[in-house]
């Protein structure tokens, strides 16, 4: 019986030899990814109360990202009651080394055909590595570190493609950005969804793994990518062994439910208009909008490539006056390597803040977040109202090309002009 990617891993977690969409099964969960936001917090008191423990320390990760660096009293002690937690439960827990969907892959943790959940709603980001991976919520959370297991609805496979190659200046958020505005933030109908053709092919892990994590966007429940030879390269350099990738691969004629295909060459740099992602344009619609605050941070956008990108921008220039640029990168990592890479300092020669690496301003903690009436434009995944900061703040969303095209420019701008004459480091 032919069988979609999706659905390979599922009858694998299942101990089946074949699903079928619509089909309820339990299936055995392979990794379980929490942070101090809803983890250790909301699933202890479920499981005292059911008087068990953990399933199997072995396969759950814990990440502190949300409340750090944990500069307020509750903050500081949530961080401190997941520390607690994780020295207690003896399970592998990454303290501060930034957001959960970054940190989880450059461990290691994620291969091809594990079946995954995490404690997030952007947990579809392990889809990159050929993984079946979900965010779920605290109770459905504890459920699984009791037991090991959970149940799933066999979903159809919406198949998304793109033809031919990005242009100079663009990138998996235009992507995105584009998918969200063209089927809007229901699209994905909570099914599986899969990105092929040449254009996905030519991109690098972490741009990858924007396109997964956006699946949460498209309202999808996970967002796979088929392991090739880069899936392979980055696992085993992150420390993994990825194991047979010819095995999970999606057969030729079997069936999917949509397949949608688009010209990667036609694509150009996307905004998203308060206060959707869905709100999604092509950047000339946007002339002379100014902004008072851009934004390079997130999972979907301040990870090493993104933070490559903002300095082909930056580099020899100046945020405009007026303008706060702030970056938080995803990974203290990827925040290392680009220091190490002169990265860093270009950003701040030009006139950035650097916050701490974290999910910061993106989930509304810290104490950075957007203040009344102002307008930013910022990299990270969602615009809804006041997730940011204020109600009445606006956030666009770009590209970190775009982003710090329009911190230069002091106005939503596109960022090919600045690249064509020479900003490339």
């Amino acid at each position: 019986m032919p069988m979609t990617l999706a659905e390979k891993i599922i009858a694998r977690a299942c101990g089946r030899s074949s699903v079928s969409p619509g089909e309820i099964v339990t299936a055995k969960v392979d990794l379980a990814m929490i942070h101090d936001s809803g983890g250790p917090r909301r699933v202890e008191p479920i499981l005292k109360r059911l008087g068990v423990g953990l399933f199997d320390r072995s396969k759950v990760v814990l990440i502190s990202d949300h409340f750090v660096p944990g500069d307020d009293p509750d903050g500081r002690e949530i961080l401190e009651l997941t520390r607690r937690w994780a020295a207690e439960k003896q399970v592998a827990f990454y303290d501060g080394e930034g957001i959960c969907h970054v940190v989880l892959p450059e461990r290691g943790h994620l291969k091809p055909g594990m079946f995954v959940v995490g404690g997030d709603s952007h947990s579809p980001t392990g889809g990159a590595f050929g993984a079946y991976m979900f965010g779920i919520g605290a109770t459905e959370m504890a459920g699984v570190l009791a037991t090991g297991e959970i149940w799933v609805r066999v979903p159809e496979t919406i198949l998304i493609e793109w033809r031919g190659a990005l242009g100079d200046g663009i990138t998996a958020k235009d992507i995105m950005l584009a998918l969200c505005g063209r089927l809007g933030m229901d699209g994905g109908r909570y099914q599986a969804v899969q990105y092929a053709g040449p254009a996905i092919a030519d991109l690098d892990m972490q741009e990858r793994m924007t396109l997964s994590n956006m699946a949460a966007e498209l309202g999808g429940q996970t967002g796979l990518i088929a392991p090739d030879a880069t899936t392979a390269d980055y696992i085993r350099a992150a420390g993994g062994e990825p194991g047979d990738i010819g095995d999970w691969q999606g057969d030729a004629d079997a069936t999917v439910a949509e397949h949608h295909v688009f010209d990667a060459s036609s694509l150009e740099p996307q905004v998203a208009a308060p206060h959707s992602p869905a709100n999604s344009a092509n950047v000339e619609a946007y002339p002379d909008t100014p902004v008072d605050v851009a934004y390079i941070g997130a999972c979907t956008g301040a990870k090493y490539v993104d933070l490559e990108r903002a300095a082909q921008i930056l580099r020899r220039r100046s945020v405009a006056a007026g303008v706060d640029l702030l970056v938080a990168p995803a990974s203290r990592r990827d925040q290392d390597r680009a220091a190490a890479d002169g990265i860093m300092g270009v950003l701040e020669e030009a006139g950035a803040k650097v916050l701490p690496t974290a999910c910061g301003i993106c989930a509304g903690y810290g104490t950075a977040r957007l203040s009344e009436d102002v307008t930013c434009i910022s990299s990270t995944a969602r615009n809804f109202k006041g997730r940011m900061g204020a109600a009445s703040s606006r956030v666009y969303l770009a590209s970190p090309y775009t982003v710090a095209a329009s911190a230069v420019a002091g106005r939503i701008a596109d960022p090919r002009p600045m690249l064509a004459e020479g900003g490339v480091a």
